[in-house]
């Protein structure tokens, strides 16, 4: 079941600027990353690099994705306007994918610092996003981002310790494309 739960997640997310304002609440909060495709391959993209990486990545970019992203929501929610919100968003799945297809080796601080970059403007859309009670609304879509980046690192491991993991390598190359195409899309 494990081994399916990240293709199951791309059949039933939705491309990108697909959703709309959702109510409060933990359960539509945990809904909303799995609603659009954009949102879904990034967060699948920090695990599947993290996992890729090692070395202690697979703890600290999740992290610091999350920690960064409850940090942008906070900012929407103080009134603030995070800049190109929808630009870093889909910068954030066709950089990953691509840091995934060319197994870039960053530092973790370097990983972790450009992760947090893509986790503000993540939070800051379902921040803009959110019409009700935002303390569990967040509290929900900081748990299915958990829940994805945790399925990232799952589909790696299923591949077990391949030589170069050409498989993904390849899903990374999938990641970026789409990622392109959901810009080509939005312009």
């Amino acid at each position: 079941m494990i081994r399916i739960l990240p293709f199951a997640l791309l059949l039933v997310a939705t491309p990108a600027f697909a959703h709309t304002g959702h109510g409060g609440g933990l359960i539509a909060g945990f809904a909303h990353p799995m609603t659009g495709l954009d949102h879904v391959l990034a967060m699948l993209a920090v695990g599947l690099w993290a996992a890729l990486r090692g070395k202690g990545a697979s703890l600290v970019w999740p992290a610091a994705f999350v920690s960064a992203m409850a940090a942008g929501f906070a900012l929407t929610q103080a009134g603030f306007v995070v800049p190109q919100i929808e630009t870093m968003i889909l910068a954030s799945v066709v950089l990953l994918g691509s840091a995934i297809a060319l197994r870039l080796e960053a530092p973790v601080w370097l990983g972790a610092a450009a992760i947090a970059a893509f986790g503000i403007a993540h939070g800051a859309a379902h921040g803009m996003e959110l019409h009700g009670a935002p303390l569990p609304f967040a509290g929900g879509f900081l748990m299915a981002s958990i829940v994805l980046h945790t399925a990232g690192i799952g589909l790696a491991a299923m591949f077990g310790q391949l030589a170069a993991r050409w498989p993904v390598r390849i899903a990374g190359v999938g990641v970026a494309l789409a990622g392109l195409v959901l810009a080509a899309s939005s312009i």
